[in-house]
């Protein structure tokens, strides 16, 4: 279902890959719509729980199915770059998972094209938003999820700290790791934990790419989101709101489909950890107040954005 002939100069875009996600899909869409996005791109892949008709219905989004491999496309990579290529060039486009929650400086009084416009204005072309975990004070199977609701009524806890940070030097991006998945499922193990660092909102030109998918772009100038001088540039955050009541479902399938980077095998470490029930929270666990706390905390900044 391609819409994007409805598509405006001066829209935001979201694009997404995703499969199985129609639970949800409501907030989702309300969440980013309600933010000043315009349109909506999305890759669904083998869905079989109505996504794709659900979103065959939304009138701000143009839909492309497939049935290939998600692994072989390079987990989405290649899907999303060819649809930004042909409809995102002079578009700031933001690339965001289902479970993704971009918030940044003002985003409580500021929508999206007011960061853009900002952003434009100083012409800065990447904006960075560190992924922040979330999860639930309980064992996750305690509160289920409905569809439509914010999920972060549910998972509204975060760590701190327990951050590792180093340097790409191939690509120039900053490296981050460490949060409740490193404490949790790769305890014995933390460099083998996911990457935190994404750069998620791009003005977008059709010579751009992603490398792996939102953490580092070429040309290698857009990953310099970072003040390598002793200042802040500004930037965001990702509020992940994938520890929900679903998840233990969801990573057995995906572990089944063998889909993911890495032979799977964070979603190895998820289904072995899984059969616990585990409690992710801790006594150092904050809950989630606003973009101000997170700024507080050395998460995200403002910059030189007043």
């Amino acid at each position: 279902m391609n819409r994007t002939a409805a598509i405006k100069p001066q829209d935001i875009l979201v694009f997404s890959t995703l499969r199985n996600e129609k639970i949800r899909l409501p907030y989702f869409l309300r969440y980013y719509r309600d933010m000043g996005a315009s349109h909506f791109l999305i890759v669904e892949n083998g869905s079989d729980d109505g996504t794709r008709e659900y979103l065959m219905d939304q009138p701000d989004v143009s839909l492309w199915s497939s049935g290939k491999s998600y692994k072989r496309a390079r987990f989405g990579v290649d899907w999303l770059n060819w649809l930004q290529m042909k409809y995102g060039h002079g578009h700031w486009t933001l690339v965001v998972d289902p479970d993704e929650f971009l918030v940044y400086p003002f985003c409580d009084t500021r929508p999206l094209p007011a960061l853009c416009d900002w952003l434009d204005a100083s012409s800065i072309k990447s904006f960075s938003a560190m992924l922040l975990d979330m999860y639930p004070k309980g064992p996750l199977i305690d509160v289920a999820y409905r569809s439509g609701q914010d999920p972060m009524e549910i998972a509204s806890w975060f760590d701190s700290g327990n951050y590792m940070i180093a340097k790409n030097h191939k690509f120039g991006n900053l490296w981050i790791q460490g949060g409740p998945r490193a404490r949790e499922f790769f305890y014995d193990r933390p460099r083998r934990a996911p990457a935190l660092n994404k750069i998620p909102l791009v003005k977008w030109d059709r010579s751009y790419a992603y490398v792996s998918s939102t953490h580092m772009l070429l040309p290698r100038g857009l990953n310099l989101v970072y003040d390598e001088w002793g200042g802040e540039k500004a930037s965001g955050c990702l509020l992940h709101a994938k520890f929900l009541n679903t998840f233990s479902a969801k990573a057995k399938e995906e572990l089944t489909r063998a889909q993911h980077y890495a032979a799977s095998h964070e979603y190895k470490a998820y289904a072995a950890k899984m059969d616990e029930n585990p409690d992710l929270w801790c006594k150092w666990s904050e809950r989630y107040i606003n973009w101000r706390q997170l700024e507080i905390l050395g998460l995200m900044s403002k910059g030189n954005w007043a």
